[in-house]
């Protein structure tokens, strides 16, 4: 499956009559025309419990709307969120691409801030900028566990699709664990990212960088990427969104705001340069080993210059991206069974994976 960056089109919904249609044919009479007494009874349950629903909707809205800004990136758009009462603020690195500088407002309006990069990390495609001047009563988001988010959860997009700013969309959390690539078209960092979780709540454009919120006001991710369909000429798959987890939110965001930059990865890597390979019919199949440093991982190994690598593990290994995919599911220090083809001989040797 392909994916871009921050496009999903909007699903469609059924007309008003068809729901209430439907409901009138579950719902269902007793004899005679006359509802009985349980029937009755669920019948004036089911707005009590839609009216609770859209209650918690309004007040985590209310909670977390605030914390969620716009982001002017020379001519293009974005969204960002408070990290802390200092004035940072977590976004894409695809948001910010080459530009230093900024203007944020707040997705519930204000006065527009001035805001600098701190330093981007496109390879888990994550940013951190600050605030020149931060406005009194800035209010930071809270992040949640990333541990206890579970198919099924109600979560809220929050952010600022094709600048329409404050923008709020709803869905479910579609699944989580998911290892996505994303392209370089349209200024795409060509990061993959594993553990993202998957949503249904619509993600747009303008939309990257911003919030996916839970019924506790957490925020469990940054929505990043939407699915696209090649049988629609590469159109946005409605429905298929999305978010980096809290987690490396903030394992990166922390790094970057202590040090200045990402020292610690907690990305595993083999510390190669590789090129994807084809076979006789021109097909994908394998990544050839340009560089692999005597003290990198794969050096230590015993690979060298001209091994085609073919499996990592379980995992066939056929271009430099199904490669990456394989290694953002694990984590270095891991020892891993590495299939390589050296001239016409395969061959396999066990690899202790550094890092990114």
């Amino acid at each position: 499956m392909d994916v871009s960056r921050a496009h999903a089109r909007i699903p469609r919904f059924l007309p008003l009559v068809a729901v209430v249609c439907a409901a009138a044919l579950a719902c269902g009479c007793s004899a005679g025309g006359r509802t009985s007494a349980p029937e009755r009874a669920t019948q004036a349950a089911a707005p009590l419990a839609v009216n609770e629903l859209q209650s918690d909707y309004q007040a985590v809205i209310k909670n977390v709307l605030p914390s969620v800004v716009q982001i002017e990136a020379g001519d293009s758009l974005g969204s960002g969120v408070v990290y802390d009462g200092k004035g940072h603020i977590v976004t894409n690195a695809h948001v910010v691409g080459q530009e230093t500088s900024f203007k944020v407002t707040s997705a519930t309006g204000g006065q527009t801030v001035t805001a600098r990069l701190v330093s981007s990390y496109p390879e888990q495609d994550l940013a951190v900028l600050r605030l020149e001047n931060p406005p009194q009563g800035l209010k930071a988001a809270k992040l949640g566990d990333s541990s206890r988010v579970d198919m099924g959860q109600i979560v809220l997009a929050m952010g600022s699709p094709l600048g329409l700013s404050g923008s709020v969309t709803q869905g479910i959390v579609s699944a989580t664990g998911r290892t996505v690539s994303e392209g370089r078209a349209g200024g795409g960092t060509g990061a993959t990212i594993g553990n993202m979780v998957q949503t249904s709540a619509a993600i747009n454009p303008g939309n990257s960088g911003g919030a996916l919120v839970n019924l506790d006001s957490e925020v469990i991710g940054i929505p990043t990427l939407a699915a696209t369909d090649p049988e629609l000429g590469g159109g946005s798959a409605p429905g298929i969104g999305f978010a980096i987890p809290a987690s490396m939110v903030r394992t990166v965001a922390d790094q970057i705001i202590q040090h200045g930059k990402v020292t610690d990865s907690g990305r595993a890597a083999l510390n190669i340069t590789g090129r994807t390979v084809v076979n006789d019919n021109y097909e994908p199949a394998g990544v050839a080993v340009v560089e692999a440093p005597a003290d990198g991982a794969a050096g230590k190994a015993g690979l060298k210059p001209g091994d085609v690598i073919t499996r990592l593990g379980d995992t066939d290994i056929t271009t430099i991206t199904s490669l990456s995919e394989a290694l953002a599911a694990m984590k270095p220090g891991e020892k891993v069974t590495t299939t390589y083809v050296r001239g016409t001989e395969s061959r396999k040797t066990e690899v202790t994976l550094g890092e990114m």
